[in-house]
């Protein structure tokens, strides 16, 4: 128990009624061995759940008015315990700044290496992912694992238009070209892109963007104008713009910190 009182990261591990709330759970109302652990993080600690874990965290008050996500199979019974957070259930994982939430068991992965992405850098995330033997960036969110009552026989993907997009991250992609190439309509293929992504076509280029821009901001020597146009922002502004709404800081500062030199 000491270790929270010092913790900078705090993971809440998937649980039940018996292990983080109490008997009146429809209340969503913590145990007192919960609620006097929680009391212990100092503030400003960086809090994640995975999977059902955002139970105890919601119940403690730190996800009201956050976004926040939990498993596919929990969503009904949070959304009528905890009204006033906003549930993504369609999202691996979220992140509010010094609160994150992972959707499942395996999303706690994805959501810890995320963490260690954003602690150390991609390069640093890369190694870890290789290492454990996952993706690095796991495509989709987990609305395509729910259980549907009547299965969809041969639905198109819209797989191979992402992989050929990020083979062409450095040009202009418009998402009536992204849905030629899967031989769809743009409503069709935004909706399917959604479904199967998790978010918007627009909204993962542009995450995408910020992915490959990370990259050669660690790995390469190559100056913000050129890495702006590799990762299809364009200008240097533009990727300044991006990277401070994504990231909260400059490439510059960005580099340094991931590097240690100036850009």
């Amino acid at each position: 128990m000491e270790a929270l009182e010092t913790a900078d990261t705090v993971v809440i591990p998937a649980s039940g009624v018996d292990y983080g709330l109490s008997a009146e759970c429809a209340e969503g109302r913590l145990s007192p061995a919960m609620a006097d652990a929680l009391g212990r993080i100092r503030p400003g600690t960086r809090i994640a759940s995975i999977c059902t874990g955002a139970f105890v965290l919601a119940a403690a008050g730190l996800l009201d008015g956050r976004r926040a996500t939990t498993h596919w199979r929990s969503v009904d019974g949070f959304r009528r315990m905890f009204p006033g957070v906003r549930l993504d259930a369609d999202v691996l994982y979220t992140d509010e700044g010094d609160v994150l939430t992972a959707a499942g068991v395996a999303s706690g992965v994805d959501l810890c290496l995320h963490m260690v992405r954003c602690d150390h850098g991609a390069a640093v995330a890369n190694d870890v992912a290789r290492r454990t033997v996952v993706p690095p960036h796991r495509e989709g969110g987990q609305s395509q694992y729910v259980r549907r009552p009547v299965p969809e026989p041969q639905v198109s993907s819209t797989g191979a238009a992402r992989a050929w997009a990020l083979e062409h991250l450095d040009r202009p992609l418009t998402l009536r070209e992204l849905a030629v190439r899967e031989a769809m309509s743009v409503r069709t293929f935004t909706r399917r892109f959604r479904e199967e992504a998790g978010m918007s076509p627009v909204q993962w280029l542009t995450q995408q963007r910020v992915e490959r821009a990370r990259q050669l901001l660690e790995e390469t020597d190559l100056t913000v104008d050129r890495i702006a146009t590799e990762a299809g922002f364009g200008t240097a502004a533009s990727l300044r713009q991006h990277l401070q709404a994504a990231l909260g800081v400059s490439p510059r500062a960005y580099r340094s910190t991931f590097r240690g030199v100036g850009v």
